[in-house]
This record gives structure tokens, C-alpha cells and sequence, in this order.
């Protein structure tokens, strides 16, 4: 089991902020480190607008993608996580459980809007990442708490 240190989210200062900056690629990229995306990937905004969002145009491998740019719903915030430091302030390791029983992770970056890009249409309001965005307000409607004057109300009907 593992833990998530959010403490580093409260002070804005101290992480990257990355709004206009992440990006829901239609592939996998098996590679997890540093590279200089920005020297080749370039979305360009498109005159095309569709539902009132702003397409934008790039090219992958050769790929057309259209995208869009979309706001995270009201009270949601998006984080890049990793693992936290194993050093103390005085730089000298903790003392810990083992690394797989005990894995600590801490907020890198965050973000309020993402791009998400479609290999061969056009982004609109069926899409299934898009689609998916519903979920959290039938979440939020299964969570919600129900207080005895719904029950009273429903039972009036």
C-alpha cells in the first residue's frame, strides 16, 4: 500500500504548473523520461470550431491529430505525481518500511486544462474521453448525502 503527499499542492509556488501543457495522446509512448517534446511536437490552433471549442492541429510520427483543449470540470484539479525523495532534510536516507510495502508519492505538477487529440476526426462532444468527463457528476450524485427532507419530499410524490 502506498500514500499521496498533496501537502506540496497547497503552495502553488512550489510546483511547476503545467495549464497548456498536457496532452491525451490516441497511442502509447513506451518511454518514461526526459525528451524534448516541445522541439517537435507544435500544435497549431485551426479556424474549425466545433460545440464552441477551438480545435487545434499537430502532427505525431508523421500522424495527423486534431485536438481540443479542454477546462478540468469546477473542483477538480489535475496532478503529476511522483515518488517521493527518500532523504530527509539533512539529505540522509529515512527510515522506512521496505520500498514496494511503503511507496510515498508527492505532487510534481498540476494542471486545470488538457488537450486531448483524435487520430482521424475531428473533436466533438461524443467523444469517448469527453464522454467520460459525465462520470463525475453521477459520482458526485451517488456520493451525495441524503438528508431526511428528500426522503420526506420523495415520499409527498
Amino acid at each position: 500500500m502506498g500514500t499521496i503527499d498533496l501537502r506540496a499542492a497547497a503552495d502553488e509556488n512550489s510546483i511547476a504548473d503545467l495549464r497548456s501543457q498536457v496532452h491525451q495522446l490516441p497511442c502509447c509512448i513506451r518511454f518514461d523520461g526526459p525528451a524534448d517534446v516541445s522541439h517537435y511536437f507544435k500544435p497549431q490552433s485551426s479556424d474549425v470550431e466545433i460545440d464552441g471549442v477551438r480545435t487545434e492541429e499537430a502532427h505525431f510520427r508523421g500522424r495527423k491529430l486534431q485536438g481540443a483543449t479542454i477546462s478540468l470540470p469546477s473542483g477538480y484539479s489535475g496532478f503529476v505525481l511522483g515518488q517521493a525523495s527518500n532523504l530527509n532534510a539533512n539529505g540522509k536516507r529515512k527510515a522506512s518500511m521496505p520500498a514496494e510495502e511503503n511507496q510515498c508519492w508527492e505532487v510534481k505538477a498540476k494542471f486545470d486544462n488538457l488537450t486531448y487529440w483524435n487520430h482521424d476526426s475531428l473533436p466533438s462532444k461524443d467523444d469517448t474521453f469527453l464522454r467520460s468527463f459525465h462520470w463525475f457528476s453521477i459520482a458526485e450524485a451517488l456520493h451525495k448525502p441524503v438528508k431526511v427532507e428528500d426522503l420526506v419530499a420523495k415520499d409527498k410524490i
